[in-house]
């Protein structure tokens, strides 16, 4: 406290250390410009007592009055200062308090929006997404029209100035290219598995995500995982490993290509650990995941039309008719999946922003969660006791992982 007070009356560099009293912005005390930013309100009411007590002061005229009063002023200052100091150092925290009380009842409200528009955008898009790729069996198409519909969304919002656009520099693109490569192949993949097997297998294989984080993590980074974290892996595997063996549309294109995502995704934050270390090549969350987004975009296209062909000719498009969608409810439902998409990773972007890692780690945990619950009850998809079991303990597992994670290991002291 002394300290703040004496360094209010330290001239600063470039402003004039005395102002007339006539000053609307001169502080009544010995006729000075106090730095009041450093002095709480109840710091300046204190001073004002002392100053007060002290001898009055007046206008400054000549340079010895100003410098007599302003030694006497330091004196009684100095006289009075414990009084000052015990007095003034109780109510500031309970301002404080006040403050932050007020300002986070907005926040948290503003996190759970967010937490409950991400889960429901994430239900549609897999609600929407398999009944596309149920009748319209073109996972590399469906993923570039999903891309797509994200592309134009991104413009759009760069158009109108939503969101700052980034500028980019050739550095930035060379390191954020292998990111998107992992980000295409881990949508492709997650959607041929959709296309073949039920949503939350697909979603419980997927929750196998932690254990590839530590293994491509020790492989490449040199991270060595605690012993809890390690453990924690072992009911994640065990659980994935139950409800496979009971799963009823087991299919091991489909089991494939789901792990295949959870290695390819979990790739995708190694490579950004290990290629986007300068700060010049950092991006914020959303930038990066547009950008990511585009390229994508670009990357999908050609690979469908040279993987599958065109697709959206009316021969195909009429075919899907004898699978129970007529044309207008394909494309209804693609645009639908396609905004989902898009928007439900552009929220899980806007959390992570706000939240810790290890938050959004179990928000994501919860979100698996309703989204396995959500589907078997809209598709209706026959469960077993012992798959229900598995999936309880993967996802347990995923939830003790984040918290192993929290779990800093001891450091040897020499």
């Amino acid at each position: 406290m002394q300290s703040s007070v004496l360094a209010c009356f330290s001239p600063p560099p470039s402003t004039p250390f005395l102002v007339p009293f006539k000053n609307s912005n001169t502080n009544p005390i010995f006729g000075l410009t106090l730095c009041s930013h450093s002095l709480k309100p109840l710091d300046l009411g204190l001073i004002y007592r002392v100053s007060s007590s002290c001898q009055n002061t007046s206008h400054f005229g000549s340079s010895s009055r100003l410098n007599g009063r302003i030694s006497s002023s330091f004196i009684c200052l100095n006289q009075r200062f414990d009084n000052l100091k015990v007095r003034a150092a109780s109510v500031p925290d309970n301002v404080d308090d006040v403050t932050r009380k007020s300002s986070s009842l907005p926040h948290t409200l503003q996190l759970v929006g967010l937490f409950g528009l991400w889960y429901i955008l994430n239900i549609y898009f897999n609600i929407f997404n398999k009944q596309v790729l149920k009748v319209y069996p073109y996972p590399t198409t469906v993923s570039a029209f999903q891309f797509g519909c994200g592309t134009v969304m991104i413009i759009l919002t760069w158009t109108f100035n939503l969101y700052p656009r980034p500028k980019l520099s050739r550095s930035q693109l060379a390191a954020i290219l292998p990111l998107a490569v992992a980000h295409t192949l881990g949508n492709l993949l997650t959607n041929i598995s959709l296309g073949i097997v039920n949503v939350s297998f697909t979603q419980t294989i997927k929750a196998m995500e932690p254990f590839f984080t530590v293994l491509l993590a020790a492989l490449f980074l040199s991270e060595r995982p605690t012993l809890w974290v390690v453990s924690s892996l072992v009911p994640i595997v065990g659980g994935v490993v139950l409800a496979s063996i009971a799963e009823a549309s087991f299919n091991w294109t489909g089991f494939i290509s789901a792990m295949a995502s959870n290695v390819t995704n979990q790739s995708r934050n190694v490579l950004s650990k290990k290629f986007m270390v300068r700060k010049e090549d950092t991006l914020d969350n959303i930038n990066l995941f547009s950008v990511i987004t585009i390229i994508s975009f670009i990357f999908l296209v050609p690979a469908a039309i040279f993987i599958e062909g065109l697709k959206f000719t009316p021969r195909y498009l009429q075919s899907v008719a004898s699978q129970g969608l007529n044309i207008r409810e394909l494309c209804v439902r693609s645009l639908m999946a396609g905004f989902c998409f898009h928007a439900y990773q552009q929220v899980s972007y806007m959390i992570l922003q706000k939240v810790s890692p290890v938050t959004h780690s179990v928000g994501n945990c919860v979100k698996r969660v309703v989204v396995i619950v959500s589907s078997i009850i809209f598709f209706r998809t026959p469960v077993t006791p012992i798959s229900c079991l598995g999936t309880a303990v993967a996802l347990a597992g995923v939830f003790l992982y984040s918290r192993a994670k929290l779990i800093k290991p001891k450091q040897n002291t020499a």
